[in-house]
């Protein structure tokens, strides 16, 4: 055999050999496609079966971040040669919350549930009283409430049954709610260790661009929790002097849960303000109007005014967005969603600012239309 011939019977041995390697390539390719594909379904299908666990650490673990400031805060107090540690400071973190709670609990709820037993007691007798007086008003006088009525006489001789069948649903969030504080007092304890564990997976040279970028997050979002105090705070005390003012029942019970609701965008607002409402309504439709027209000043001056300079300045996100960021929470989550919507658009402003957003200047290279022509 010729050099020539073994040269051509060499390179074809080794182009067969390198379509041999290309095509055990691909298959290897391919193979691996699928089995990640596989994986991605398979944390789907667990995800949606553990959608209600992740959403509860998730939360727990977004109002741990939140909550950081506060027990740093905390933690640079002296009392003499003495200052808190971390679990010092989570615990008189929550000494404070018990001890508030407790308070409020002891001064509001034994008028109320004095009052709520008499209603109660009285609402077969005064529930038709109440319908002709709304009867009287002039959108509801052709408006039968025959049903309506008998809907509350049924309704206050099947109380204890009504009482007795929603136990399960009311011990289920309860249950929930513990669970997160749990959850949240474990994160605050040992959240650097589950977050430097989470870092550790990303590349060495990419982890401290990370751990920047998150820390300037918490920043924002510690900030998120003083912009939302300081809104229930301005709420809680003017509805308070307004409902002291007008001489509705439980004033100051009722400015509290204002203030405390509007932690829930949207339906903290609706809950509390119908609560109100319903207590106004059993003395007077004019504590009612008064009541409705405070909110409804109230409610445009939040909108118009305080949330613009307050929570703006706090997280730095514009109007349109933390809009958007309530509509989406609410719709994937309710009232948790609705929570945790903001903090949540603060951290993924972050990322995209740091990682998607082009910051420089655009330059525009079209020529001036007069050298064109």
């Amino acid at each position: 055999m010729s050099e020539t011939e073994l040269k051509a019977v060499l390179t074809k041995d080794l182009q067969v050999t390198e379509i041999s390697h290309s095509e055990s390539a691909r298959q290897r390719a391919a193979h691996a496609n699928i089995l990640f594909a596989f994986a991605v379904a398979l944390a789907l299908y667990t995800a949606w079966h553990l959608m209600v666990v992740l959403e509860l650490i998730y939360v727990s673990a977004l109002f741990a971040v939140v909550l950081m400031p506060v027990m740093r805060a905390i933690m640079k107090l002296h009392i003499g040669k003495w200052s808190p540690g971390r679990a010092s400071a989570i615990f008189i973190l929550l000494l404070i919350v018990a001890a508030s709670t407790a308070l409020f609990f002891l001064v509001a709820l034994p008028p109320v549930i004095r009052d709520m037993r008499l209603f109660v007691n009285e609402l077969p007798t005064k529930g038709p009283q109440m319908l002709a007086r709304i009867q009287d008003l002039p959108l509801t006088r052709h408006v039968d409430l025959t049903a309506l009525n008998a809907r509350l006489q049924d309704f206050a001789s099947n109380f204890a049954s009504y009482i007795f069948f929603s136990i399960k649903s009311w011990a289920t969030m309860l249950f929930n709610v513990i669970t997160g504080i749990v959850l949240t007092i474990y994160f605050m304890l040992e959240g650097d260790t589950a977050y430097y564990w989470l870092l550790s997976f990303f590349p060495v040279d990419k982890r401290k661009r990370l751990d920047t970028t998150l820390a300037r997050a918490e920043v924002r979002m510690g900030k998120w929790l003083l912009g939302q105090g300081s809104l229930m705070l301005v709420l809680g005390l003017s509805s308070m002097i307004v409902f002291v003012f007008l001489h509705v029942r439980y004033a100051y019970a009722l400015g509290v849960l204002m203030g405390l609701f509007n932690i829930i965008p949207i339906a903290g607002a609706i809950v509390s303000m119908a609560l109100v409402v319903m207590i106004a309504a059993i003395d007077s439709w004019g504590r009612v109007a008064g009541v409705l027209i405070f909110y409804a000043i109230y409610s445009q001056i939040e909108t118009s005014y305080l949330t613009p300079r307050i929570m703006r300045h706090s997280v730095d996100l514009a109007g349109l967005a933390i809009l958007i960021a309530l509509l989406i929470g609410a719709s994937v989550a309710g009232i948790v969603g609705a929570m945790v919507a903001i903090p949540t658009a603060v951290l993924v402003a972050v990322l995209l600012s740091e990682y998607a957003v082009v910051h420089e200047s655009i330059i525009s290279e079209a020529k001036p239309l007069s050298k064109v022509l």
